[in-house]
């Protein structure tokens, strides 16, 4: 274990929180969330075996280098875990469009990435190119999947698949293929490996267009482990969207709207996350997906069962009533997620942590590293 420490458990704590004061006294900037980050940095595929990443633990003053086999440790008995159980469909299809004009028949090759569900059964899409397919016209994906267009809105198409239910979930996982983040499907594209790779070991809920990534460094030694040790975990799920990639395009980021998704608390979670409250034990989120979730439940002060859309939008200034740490994976610079940790942490910490990460070779974002945030201390 390597340890840093500096002056004491919360040096350098002070002058960060002066550091965040002075730049709330103005409007905070997209700027204020930037970093340089080398290209090599960016993890294209994940650790092998899952908890053989790095883990890098931080406190208010201090930095531990570890693995994520070593989370144990890190956490008390009575601690709890909060996991998103969401599944990720394989959301990206290739497919053809067959026109029959005065030219006879043409085709066009179409790229669609799904991104949400309607009430209505049909699917927000993103469609490539999308001036290549007229209003009812139809793509096929594969002999027994295709869609048609039904309509067209900010950029976007609305497709109706020919089939529902568990033919469409059996089609779909015959065709797709998983939707990996740009920033790695512009590096290489999407194969079976990415499967089992992009796909958390409890996923149970269908319905996520990207994968809650902190997760994926689970494994069942790991799970086995932090049983052992008497920390308690929880499933909530939120149906992770398209809108986590989105960029922040205001300079003020206090006017950016958050793109919306669906979570779900049930009543077992409600209880485990009430009770360890109650008895002073600590909630740490895995994933931003799962704090997002429990923070927008528990806006009224206590947390209950929940279900709904949920379009929550934290930066620094928000008041946490729910977690009490996070476990997360390293995120973009100028990133809504980068702003949501600095809420947590401090922005100038946060800074802090990740030149760290940097200069010790963490890999970054989906299939990067963890991170272990506790603002109230690291010890176990």
């Amino acid at each position: 274990m390597r340890w840093f420490p500096t002056n004491g458990p919360d040096a350098n704590a002070k002058s960060l929180k002066a550091a965040d004061s002075q730049s709330k006294a103005r409007a905070m900037k997209l700027s204020d969330f930037d970093f340089d980050l080398p290209e090599g940095r960016i993890a294209t595929r994940p650790a092998r075996p899952r908890s053989s990443a790095k883990l890098l633990v931080a406190g208010p003053g201090t930095l531990h280098d570890q693995i994520v086999r070593d989370l144990p440790d890190w956490l008390r008995p009575g601690d709890l875990l909060v996991l998103n159980d969401t599944k990720v469909i394989p959301a990206r299809l290739s497919g053809m469009r067959s026109r029959q004009g005065a030219q006879g028949l043409t085709k066009a090759r179409i790229e669609v990435t799904m991104l949400e569900p309607r009430a209505d059964g049909t699917w927000a899409s993103l469609i490539k190119p999308l001036k290549k397919v007229k209003m009812g016209e139809v793509v096929q994906f594969s002999d027994d999947l295709s869609a048609t267009l039904e309509d067209v809105a900010d950029g976007q198409g609305v497709l109706r698949f020919n089939l529902t239910g568990d033919d469409f979930d059996v089609a779909l996982a015959s065709a797709g293929a998983m939707p990996l983040p740009p920033y790695i499907a512009a590096k290489r594209p999407a194969d079976e490996q990415d499967k089992t790779d992009y796909q958390t070991i409890w996923a149970r809920n269908q319905g996520a267009v990207a994968a809650p990534t902190a997760s994926l460094h689970f494994d069942d030694a790991l799970i086995r482990a932090l049983k052992a040790r008497g920390v308690g975990m929880t499933f909530v799920t939120l149906h992770v969207g398209a809108g986590t990639f989105l960029p922040v395009k205001v300079d003020d980021v206090t006017t950016h709207k958050m793109h919306g998704e669906w979570g779900q608390i049930g009543a077992a979670a409600a209880e485990a996350i009430a009770r360890a409250k109650v008895e002073g034990s600590r909630v740490i989120p895995v994933g931003t997906t799962a704090l997002r979730l429990i923070e927008t439940a528990a806006r009224d002060g206590a947390i209950g069962p929940w279900e709904g859309m949920t379009d929550i939008f934290i930066y620094p200034g928000f008041e946490f009533r729910a977690a009490d740490g996070l476990m997360t994976n390293f995120h973009l610079p100028k990133s809504t997620l980068i702003m949501l940790v600095s809420a947590l942490m401090g922005r100038a910490r946060i800074l802090q942590i990740y030149d760290h990460a940097i200069a010790n070779d963490y890999r970054f974002f989906s299939y990067g590293d963890a991170s272990l945030l506790l603002p109230d201390g690291t010890g176990a």
